[in-house]
Protein backbone atom coordinates (compact mmCIF):
# COMPACT_ATOMS: atom_id res chain seq x y z
CA UNK A 1 0.00 0.00 0.00
CA UNK A 2 0.98 3.43 -0.96
CA UNK A 3 0.17 6.90 0.47
CA UNK A 4 -1.35 8.05 -2.73
CA UNK A 5 -3.76 4.96 -2.10
CA UNK A 6 -4.70 5.34 1.28
CA UNK A 7 -8.71 6.20 1.46
CA UNK A 8 -11.13 7.02 4.12
CA UNK A 9 -13.37 4.22 4.93
CA UNK A 10 -16.66 4.06 2.66
CA UNK A 11 -19.31 6.17 4.37
CA UNK A 12 -17.17 7.83 6.75
CA UNK A 13 -17.06 11.15 5.09
CA UNK A 14 -20.18 12.49 4.34
CA UNK A 15 -20.52 16.01 2.48
CA UNK A 16 -22.41 18.78 4.41
CA UNK A 17 -25.79 20.12 4.29
CA UNK A 18 -26.06 23.39 2.39
CA UNK A 19 -29.24 24.41 3.58
CA UNK A 20 -31.51 27.52 2.53
CA UNK A 21 -29.58 27.80 -0.61
CA UNK A 22 -32.97 27.80 -3.39
CA UNK A 23 -35.44 26.10 -4.18
CA UNK A 24 -32.97 22.93 -6.32
CA UNK A 25 -30.71 21.83 -3.34
CA UNK A 26 -34.07 20.27 -2.36
CA UNK A 27 -33.15 22.28 0.93
CA UNK A 28 -34.04 25.78 0.45
CA UNK A 29 -36.42 28.44 1.96
CA UNK A 30 -37.46 27.02 4.92
CA UNK A 31 -34.01 24.74 5.05
CA UNK A 32 -35.91 21.44 6.32
CA UNK A 33 -37.86 23.08 9.00
CA UNK A 34 -41.31 23.37 7.71
CA UNK A 35 -43.41 26.02 8.35
CA UNK A 36 -43.68 27.85 12.26
CA UNK A 37 -43.55 26.17 15.11
CA UNK A 38 -41.32 26.11 18.38
CA UNK A 39 -38.56 23.84 16.31
CA UNK A 40 -38.78 26.68 13.29
CA UNK A 41 -36.78 29.12 15.48
CA UNK A 42 -33.71 29.78 16.27
CA UNK A 43 -32.74 28.10 19.42
CA UNK A 44 -35.76 26.29 19.27
CA UNK A 45 -36.81 22.53 20.57
CA UNK A 46 -37.49 21.01 23.81
CA UNK A 47 -35.45 19.47 26.45
CA UNK A 48 -34.93 15.70 26.51
CA UNK A 49 -37.53 14.51 28.33
CA UNK A 50 -40.26 16.96 27.44
CA UNK A 51 -43.80 15.85 26.92
CA UNK A 52 -45.19 18.81 25.82
CA UNK A 53 -46.71 19.44 29.16
CA UNK A 54 -48.25 16.51 29.88
CA UNK A 55 -46.33 14.69 33.08
CA UNK A 56 -43.34 12.97 31.70
CA UNK A 57 -42.45 9.48 32.16
CA UNK A 58 -39.87 9.86 34.79
CA UNK A 59 -41.95 11.90 36.97
CA UNK A 60 -45.13 9.47 36.81
CA UNK A 61 -42.67 6.38 37.53
CA UNK A 62 -42.54 5.56 41.42
CA UNK A 63 -38.91 5.77 42.80
CA UNK A 64 -37.23 2.32 43.74
CA UNK A 65 -34.22 1.46 45.37
CA UNK A 66 -31.25 3.42 47.19
CA UNK A 67 -27.48 3.96 46.11
CA UNK A 68 -24.86 3.66 48.66
CA UNK A 69 -22.42 6.61 47.57
CA UNK A 70 -20.00 5.11 49.93
CA UNK A 71 -20.52 1.74 48.57
CA UNK A 72 -16.89 -0.04 47.13
CA UNK A 73 -16.90 -1.21 43.78
CA UNK A 74 -14.38 -4.28 43.56
CA UNK A 75 -13.01 -5.69 40.42
CA UNK A 76 -13.73 -9.14 40.45
CA UNK A 77 -11.15 -11.51 38.93
CA UNK A 78 -11.44 -15.32 39.05
CA UNK A 79 -8.84 -18.16 39.62
CA UNK A 80 -9.03 -19.30 35.96
CA UNK A 81 -8.17 -15.77 34.88
CA UNK A 82 -4.82 -16.15 37.54
CA UNK A 83 -4.24 -19.46 35.34
CA UNK A 84 -2.85 -17.68 32.50
CA UNK A 85 -0.41 -16.03 34.58
CA UNK A 86 3.19 -17.52 34.48
CA UNK A 87 4.44 -19.41 38.00
CA UNK A 88 5.82 -17.74 40.85
CA UNK A 89 4.10 -14.22 39.83
CA UNK A 90 3.35 -11.39 42.33
CA UNK A 91 -0.55 -10.38 41.54
CA UNK A 92 -1.11 -7.24 42.15
CA UNK A 93 -4.06 -4.68 40.86
CA UNK A 94 -1.26 -3.13 38.29
CA UNK A 95 0.38 -6.45 37.29
CA UNK A 96 -3.01 -7.72 36.31
CA UNK A 97 -3.63 -4.89 34.17
CA UNK A 98 -0.36 -4.28 32.60
CA UNK A 99 -1.04 -7.78 31.41
CA UNK A 100 -4.73 -6.96 30.56
CA UNK A 101 -6.76 -9.40 32.65
CA UNK A 102 -8.40 -6.31 34.02
CA UNK A 103 -9.37 -3.05 32.59
CA UNK A 104 -10.04 -0.89 35.59
CA UNK A 105 -9.19 -1.48 38.97
CA UNK A 106 -12.03 0.71 41.11
CA UNK A 107 -11.32 0.62 44.87
CA UNK A 108 -9.16 -2.65 44.63
CA UNK A 109 -9.94 -6.13 43.92
CA UNK A 110 -12.13 -9.66 44.99
CA UNK A 111 -10.06 -12.96 43.78
CA UNK A 112 -13.32 -15.48 43.40
CA UNK A 113 -12.48 -19.00 43.79
CA UNK A 114 -14.31 -19.99 40.10
CA UNK A 115 -11.84 -22.20 37.67
CA UNK A 116 -8.47 -24.36 39.16
CA UNK A 117 -5.46 -23.12 39.88
CA UNK A 118 -2.34 -25.20 39.10
CA UNK A 119 0.40 -22.25 39.50
CA UNK A 120 1.97 -21.12 42.92
CA UNK A 121 1.00 -17.87 43.03
CA UNK A 122 1.35 -14.38 45.35
CA UNK A 123 -1.54 -12.87 45.75
CA UNK A 124 -2.41 -9.36 46.84
CA UNK A 125 -5.78 -7.95 46.91
CA UNK A 126 -8.78 -5.94 48.67
CA UNK A 127 -10.63 -9.44 49.39
CA UNK A 128 -9.91 -13.07 48.81
CA UNK A 129 -13.25 -15.73 48.96
CA UNK A 130 -12.82 -18.62 51.06
CA UNK A 131 -12.82 -20.91 48.63
CA UNK A 132 -10.21 -19.17 46.53
CA UNK A 133 -7.93 -18.94 49.68
CA UNK A 134 -8.17 -22.59 49.61
CA UNK A 135 -7.42 -23.45 46.19
CA UNK A 136 -4.13 -20.65 46.64
CA UNK A 137 -2.92 -22.03 49.41
CA UNK A 138 -3.09 -25.68 47.63
CA UNK A 139 -1.14 -25.08 44.95
CA UNK A 140 1.00 -23.65 47.16
CA UNK A 141 0.47 -19.58 46.86
CA UNK A 142 0.50 -16.99 49.36
CA UNK A 143 -2.29 -14.50 50.15
CA UNK A 144 -1.67 -10.97 51.24
CA UNK A 145 -4.65 -8.22 51.90
CA UNK A 146 -3.94 -5.14 50.96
Amino acid sequence: MKLDELRPAPGSKTTRRRVGRGIGSGLGKTSGKGHKGQNARSGGGVRPGFEGGQMPLFRRLPKRGFTNRNAKVYTEVTLAMLEKLENGTEVTAESLKANGIIKKVNDGIVVLGNGELTKKLTVKASRVTKSAEEKIVAAGGKIEVV
